[in-house]
């Protein structure tokens, strides 16, 4: 599918693109973690050197080298020493569980909200322009992106609204809106994702996929706008509901962390 291999060569670019604003190590910590989670960087993938991962973010080498030092701690990169040295991701996917778990807990309901406004936002309106734009090409380049989906596991659903959403704002020819979609599914996307732990969260991804290419087939700018909106405020309202069910676990004597449905591979 030679789309969707340019969109995630495209995706992998943008984690290594210079972060926005002041480069702290937290910054480029988080952008790493979730780029790790969500199976962008893959298991035992060799990172690039602390200097050229610094000269990439825009941020200075002491920088790079403490949030290398973080993700050390979390058990999400190792570093081996010699002529054929450096850093390489260690995936483990009860560890991106907790991780993903302890990030819900951490964000705010007026920031998950927030988050929702931004992405359905640029999603929306990618979606509507890509409706006036389709040619019969990029209609049937959506088609075998939904075909192909995996519903059977987090990471194949995930993987499925990654290279749709991405296509779409292709498919709008706007510059711009691929960049931001890029940028956002590399610093929110394993977060707003959460959802697809579940079955019927992968389902309805999918109903929201061919709603979306009807849409567009039809040329309706506004169902396509709408049928975006209303699946991102889907997952938003359901990391609310998770973000109390966290919480209010967190509370109980003897609690555990919470088990993922399927596979996040």
């Amino acid at each position: 599918m030679p789309h969707a291999t340019a969109r995630s060569d495209a995706a992998r670019a943008v984690i290594f693109s210079p972060l926005e604003g002041a480069g702290r190590a937290e910054l480029v910590e988080q952008r790493l973690t979730d780029a790790i989670v969500s199976g962008v960087l893959h298991d035992g993938e060799r990172l690039p050197s602390e200097a050229e991962l610094a000269r990439r973010l825009g941020v200075a080498l002491v920088t790079a080298r403490e949030a290398l030092v973080a993700l050390r701690h979390k058990g999400l990169v190792r570093t081996r020493r010699g002529r054929d040295g450096g850093s390489f991701v260690t995936y483990d996917r009860d560890a991106s569980v907790r991780l993903l778990d302890e990030r819900l807990r951490a964000t705010s309901r007026i920031e998950l909200r927030d988050l929702s406004l931004h992405v359905a936002a640029i999603a929306g309106m990618a979606a509507e322009v890509a409706a006036d734009r389709a040619s019969d090409d990029d209609i049937a380049s959506l088609v075998e992106i939904d075909a192909r989906a995996d519903l059977t596991t987090t990471g194949g659903a995930r993987r499925a609204v990654s290279r749709f959403r991405l296509e779409v704002a292709a498919v709008s020819q706007s510059p711009r809106l691929v960049h931001e979609e890029l940028r956002l599914q590399a610093e929110t996307g394993p977060l707003l994702f959460l959802c697809l732990r579940t079955q019927e969260y992968r389902d309805r991804s999918r109903q929201s996929r061919l709603e979306v290419i009807d849409a567009i087939r039809r040329a309706d700018a506004a169902s396509a706008r709408r049928a975006t909106v209303d699946h991102v405020t889907a997952c938003v309202e359901w990391l609310i509901d998770e973000k109390a069910r966290l919480e209010a676990q967190a509370g109980r004597p003897g609690a555990t962390g919470h088990v993922e449905e399927g596979s996040a591979s």
